[in-house]
């Protein structure tokens, strides 16, 4: 049996290959690609969990507004996000075929394509971020700071997607550990510059929640700048070559003909965040800053699930490249027992300590008790979220990103975002009910990906 996972640092990739009779090598091969992404993740979560800590302390507004403004910014990394799944998942095959030079050139292309489109994105948003943000139901002071805050961050999109597909991309040829130190760089300055920024430190200018937002565009730099001087000096396993500046129109179909079913499922997952804010701005803003520290907290239960994800599309991928679909399967399921195991854990000791720690962003009584609510409806889901985002990642690593865009199209829009309105518009039910309506989502997404991996449908997808 071979087993290669360990990350080599300017040298080749790490390929992955690892065979199912001997299951505790094949954990630990998959653990070895897991364990940097669960770290980068949650450091990016203690960082932004921070940041809304020091936010809590100007008020309820200020949560609701960078909230808000946060869940748009994701909806504008929507194009940025499924480029890295392209990615990811082509890397992935080369690299398992022994393709390394073809797979370096698909991450440069990636980065060039996510550049130019992060821009021309982030550039509309800003100008109309008012109105953007007014469409919430937010009241007009909630508009006036997220406005602000959405307009600087905006300016650092195109930087932060040069970080996350190159780190996509590295993830794809099994080297997990380089986003983490750079994901540490990044954290640090972000929450450094935060803190001086917004609290006014050394004599400066305490500029509150447009002080977040300037540590957040500066630590973006600092991952492109980072990541981008590695990667043409040689010193990455995927390296950048200059020949490949040019755009090679082959490569940019292939990125987008696996990358445009993500674009519309991550787009349409944040459209229907934006309606449940919307459902929950209806309640109250109380309920709105409530639904954004919960999000927030529980965000860090989430890691396991993102980290074997992550390892589960870079086996797949990898497997399928080399012409081994049953080890694919095999690290699928694997990565997703694990997930499960860890994410049950986490979701228990959140719950239990849900409203010590909602203490923590704000003092407000009535928005402590909303967020504990939506916090522990949240724990009580972890066991789903973690087979949902776990056999999502290895179904994108085979390049099959049509099948979790029929999931959402089920689970989220049709399951929860029609419970919410029915328990928020026809029903006028407390607001515990829009918090429960999250549950026969992630149900419904379990149970068709499931069912979608368990077929094997995704081992014959071209990529």
């Amino acid at each position: 049996m071979e087993v290669e996972a360990q990350t080599v640092s300017a040298a080749r990739p790490a390929v992955v290959e690892v065979a199912p009779e001997n299951r505790a090598e094949f954990v630990k091969a998959i653990w070895s690609l897991a364990w940097p992404v669960i770290l980068t993740m949650s450091l990016e979560s203690v960082v932004g969990l921070l940041d809304m800590l020091m936010l809590g302390r100007l008020g309820a507004q200020a949560i609701a507004a960078v909230g808000i403004a946060t869940q748009i910014v994701f909806a504008v990394n929507t194009v940025m996000i499924a480029v890295a799944t392209g990615t990811l998942a082509i890397v992935a095959r080369h690299v398992g075929a022994r393709e390394i030079r073809r797979a370096e050139e698909v991450a440069l292309q990636s980065v060039l394509a996510a550049f130019v489109l992060a821009a021309a994105i982030a550039t509309p948003v800003a100008i109309w971020a008012p109105n953007v943000i007014r469409g919430f139901g937010v009241e007009e002071t909630v508009v006036e700071i997220g406005s602000q805050y959405l307009r600087i961050v905006l300016i650092g999109a195109p930087l932060d997607a040069i970080f996350a597909i190159i780190a996509f991309a590295l993830r794809g040829a099994g080297d997990t550990r380089t986003p983490l130190w750079v994901g540490a760089l990044v954290g640090t300055i972000k929450l450094v510059l935060s803190y001086v920024m917004i609290f006014g430190v050394g004599g400066l200018p305490a500029l509150g929640v447009v002080g977040a937002a300037c540590g957040t565009v500066a630590a973006f730099g600092t991952g492109a700048l980072t990541m981008t001087v590695l990667s043409m000096g040689g010193r990455l396993v995927v390296r950048f070559h200059a020949a490949d500046l040019g755009v090679r129109p082959a490569v940019l179909r292939r990125l987008f003909a696996i990358s445009y079913p993500a674009a519309i499922e991550t787009g349409l997952m944040q459209f229907g965040f934006f309606i449940y804010y919307y459902f929950a701005a209806k309640y109250s803003t109380a309920a709105v800053a409530a639904y954004v520290i919960g999000v927030r907290i529980l965000g860090l239960s989430f890691l396991p699930g993102f980290g074997f994800a992550a390892a589960a599309s870079t086996v797949v991928g990898q497997n399928l490249g080399a012409k081994q679909p049953d080890r694919a399967t095999n690290g699928g399921w694997e990565a997703t027992k694990l997930a499960l195991y860890l994410m049950t854990v986490a979701g228990l000791v959140i719950f239990a300590a849900a409203r010590p720690i909602a203490r923590l962003f704000v003092d407000d009584p009535d928005v402590v008790d909303k967020a504990v609510t939506f916090i522990q409806v949240l724990a009580a889901a972890q066991p789903l979220m973690a087979i949902d985002f776990t056999l999502g990642g290895a179904l994108r690593g085979a390049g099959d990103t049509r099948f979790p865009l029929f999931a959402v199209l089920i689970g989220f829009y049709f399951c929860r975002l029609g419970s919410a309105y029915a328990v928020t518009f026809l029903l006028r039910m407390p607001l515990v009910w829009l918090w429960l309506a999250l549950l026969p989502d992630y149900v419904a997404r379990c149970v068709l990906k499931a069912m979608r991996f368990r077929s094997g449908r995704w081992k014959t997808i071209k990529v």
